[in-house]
Formats: C-alpha cells, sequence, structure tokens
C-alpha cells in the first residue's frame, strides 16, 4: 500500500531547502508568442532542463521516503505548453528532444527502482466526452502529449506498469459515458493502457462512471463522493468498489482523498475526531463551493481513520494544498494503525 503526494513539494518544518529547486516552472503562450523561435527554444531548453532536475530531486525524495510514502503526481507542464501551436514545432529540434530524452529516462529508471508509483492528471480542460470537435482534438493531443512523458520515463508498453497511470475526469455531461467512450477510441494503444477515470463532486459520480468498469480502470476520489451524494462516507466493503477494484484487473487501485477546509467550516463543527456532517453543515448557512474547497493539512482524525480503512483495496493520492505535508499525516495516520 502507498500514500502519495500532488505535483508541488512543500518544506518540512526545519528543512532549509529552496522549494525552487524541487518543484517545476512554467510560462505562457503570451511570454513564448513576444519571442522569435530561436529565443522561444532557448526559453524553453531553460525551462526543461530545470523542470527535469527538479522531478528528478522529487522522485528522490520520495524514493527515499518509507515504502509507505512511494507515490506521486508528476506536474503536467514537465515539457511546457508542449501541446500549443507555438511551442509545439519548438520540441521537435534536436536540442529539446534531446533534453527530454536524456533528461526523463533516469528519473524513470530511479522510480521503478525505488517502486515509486507515479502518475500525472491532465487539467479540467482536457474533456473527451464532449461534442466539440476542437476541444475533443485538443484533449486528445493532451492525453497523448502526457503519454509521452510517460513513455520518456519507461512506463509504456503495457497495461498500467508499476502502477502508472494517466487521469482525467468524466468529462461534460450531456455526451455522457457513450460521448466519453467515443473520445477514448481516439487514443492511441499506449494511452488506452495508462488512462484511468475518476468520479467527480457535480457531473459524474460513483455510480455514473461504473459502466465504463470493462474499459478503463476508475479512480474513486473519497471527498468527491462525499460531495456527490450529499454526505455518503463509502466503506471499504461497500459493494460498488468491488467493481472499482476488478476495472484495474491485476493492478492495485488508486484512489484520492481529501478535506474540507477546517477554517470555512462553523467552529462547532470542527471536531478532529468527528467525521464531518453534510447535513449538519448545509443547515449551517455552508454551501456545496465551499465544501468542495481542498484542507491544507489532513486535520481531521476522523476522516484519517476511515481513509486509512480504505488503504486495504487501494493506494491513495492525498489532494492538499500542503501537499507531501498533509500526505505525511495521512501516513502517520496508517502508521499509528499498525500499517505501513
Amino acid at each position: 500500500m502507498r500514500i502519495g503526494w500532488c505535483c508541488k513539494w512543500v518544506p518540512p518544518p526545519g528543512d532549509d531547502r529552496p522549494a525552487a529547486a524541487l518543484n517545476l516552472r512554467d510560462t505562457t503562450i503570451a511570454a513564448l508568442s513576444r519571442l522569435t523561435p530561436a529565443q522561444a527554444t532557448e526559453k524553453l531548453l531553460g525551462l526543461v532542463h530545470h523542470n527535469i532536475a527538479a522531478l528528478a530531486a522529487q522522485v528522490e525524495e520520495v524514493a527515499k521516503a518509507p515504502p509507505l510514502e512511494r507515490c506521486l503526481r508528476i506536474l503536467s507542464g514537465v515539457l511546457p505548453c508542449y501541446t500549443h501551436p507555438v511551442a509545439r514545432p519548438r520540441y521537435d529540434e534536436p536540442v529539446l528532444r534531446a533534453a527530454a530524452e536524456t533528461g526523463l529516462a533516469p528519473i524513470g529508471a530511479r522510480a521503478r527502482a525505488a517502486g515509486v508509483r507515479l502518475s500525472m492528471h491532465p487539467g479540467q480542460f482536457c474533456v473527451l466526452s464532449t461534442d466539440s470537435a476542437t476541444a475533443l482534438e485538443g484533449s486528445v493531443a493532451e492525453v497523448e502529449y502526457h503519454t509521452q512523458i510517460m513513455r520518456l520515463l519507461g512506463l509504456t508498453g503495457s497495461w498500467h506498469p508499476e502502477g502508472a497511470h494517466i487521469n482525467v475526469h468524466g468529462g461534460a455531461r450531456g455526451p455522457g459515458v457513450a460521448g466519453f467512450r467515443r473520445g477514448f477510441a481516439r487514443l492511441s494503444q499506449e494511452a488506452h493502457d495508462l488512462l484511468t477515470v475518476e468520479n467527480d463532486e457535480t457531473a459524474y459520480g460513483l455510480d455514473d462512471l461504473l459502466p465504463l468498469a470493462e474499459t478503463l480502470p476508475i479512480v474513486f476520489d473519497l471527498h468527491h463522493h462525499w460531495c456527490h451524494s450529499a454526505g455518503e462516507h463509502v466503506a471499504p466493503e461497500d459493494p460498488r468498489l468491488a467493481v472499482v477494484r476488478q476495472s484495474w484487473r491485476d493492478t492495485r487501485p488508486i484512489g484520492h482523498l481529501s478535506a474540507p477546509r477546517e477554517d470555512l467550516l462553523p467552529e462547532d463543527q470542527r471536531d478532529p475526531d468527528a467525521l464531518p456532517d453534510w447535513g449538519r453543515l448545509m443547515a449551517a448557512g455552508l454551501n456545496a463551493r465551499v465544501l468542495r474547497q481542498h484542507s491544507d493539512r489532513m486535520w481531521n482524525r476522523a476522516i484519517n481513520a476511515w481513509a486509512v480503512a480504505h488503504l486495504a483495496w487501494t493506494d491513495l493520492e492525498v489532494e492538499a494544498k500542503h501537499k507531501n505535508l498533509a500526505s505525511h499525516d495521512l501516513a502517520e495516520a496508517a502508521r499509528g494503525a499498525g500499517l505501513g
């Protein structure tokens, strides 16, 4: 079982390493558009060199952690602006292509050797279930870019090797599951073998995604389900989760976890030893938008205990603002329960 953090490293108390050295950098299309092609290539090359060094440092950080905490979601912008027409031709130039190929391969090898599970998560604009031809073209290109990163890391060629995956949301509600399947069919076989789909807080709940279980793995987000269902804390023995487990075939599933923001809850409902009560929170005047926001840390011991019980069947990525510090909170709860 593994617990992971997402994309950005936050220095623990007493750690004087600069966060910038362990975090990826980006640029904007507007900034690139003001440059000549040669200048754009030079700018992107500098960013790629920095991002590869930062990603290597992140993977090393995770590789040195206890086995329970060897899981990492990679920020999408390893190769900044890759799919945009302003930047895409620059990445075909030998100097940038060589930087990506020679830089990412040893990072993937280090992760595999240390048993670090890697994932990626395209942004919300990546929508496979869409009726817009333009949006679908962009979404397919985005998934294939993420697949390219996984390929350079040495994590393609089979079904979710080493647990690697590229996770997307269900997307636009209108086209539904049939629309998602049409978008999925546009992807390469390598992308098929890496893609997963996650329930969200509004359009696609767990029950909506279960028909896709024979097509690709389902990532169960515990907090999203709590929001979508207006307060259900799903038990690990729930029969729907058996379908989720089966969707991963012989690979261990992964799920997502977060907690509502403590500072947005009424003082009488911040008990860290009680699961948040959706009905009481709504009655106190909060709305769903507020409750969907992620906390800084995993402050609620009851949520942590509930999540630790789910480690019996799934790994968990912690989606909280303080990233590795929050995932360590959950790992400590797991160790307190005798795991890891």
